[in-house]
């Protein structure tokens, strides 16, 4: 038997019994209950699409940044729209046109032979070797002066 409630009186025992015969869904738990609380309100549902709105465009500004250097680059684009996704449309619909174009990509290079798959490792690793040497070289770092000292 539910708990009672001196205040209540037994209106606490007829909302439990109410809620048990109805046919609504359970309110969510964990993250996704708490996502519905905050947009329960206009003003919530506005600070959410915000703060979400702001995370997200700075992680695929960031990851946007970082496509060319060596790293994790489109690993946090993905990131940043799969957060955006939370909140907007759009997102969701670029976030599975980007899943899907990987997808097509991955499967068509695991059809090529070996060397196509070297000319591309070959071709990504000499793209990334260039935009290395000149974000080292806009950072006032000539590898190639450095080098040529120890030759």
């Amino acid at each position: 038997m539910p708990f009672q409630n001196s205040e209540t009186g037994g209106a606490d025992v007829i909302k439990d019994e109410a809620a048990d015969r109805s046919s609504m869904p359970e309110r969510r738990t964990g993250l996704s209950g708490w996502l519905d609380g905050i947009r329960s309100t206009r003003t919530g549902a506005l600070t959410l699409k915000i703060v979400i709105g702001l995370i997200g465009t700075v992680m695929v500004a960031g990851g946007l940044i970082m496509v060319p250097f060596p790293g994790p680059g489109w690993l946090v684009v993905f990131a940043g729209l799969a957060v955006l996704a939370t909140e907007f449309q759009w997102a969701h619909k670029l976030l599975e046109f980007g899943k899907r174009t990987l997808r097509a990509w991955t499967e068509w290079y695991k059809r090529q032979g070996w060397t196509v798959r070297i000319l591309v490792l070959i071709v990504t690793v000499a793209a990334a070797g260039v935009i290395v040497y000149f974000g080292l070289r806009t950072l006032g770092i000539d590898v190639i002066a450095i080098a040529a000292r120890f030759i």
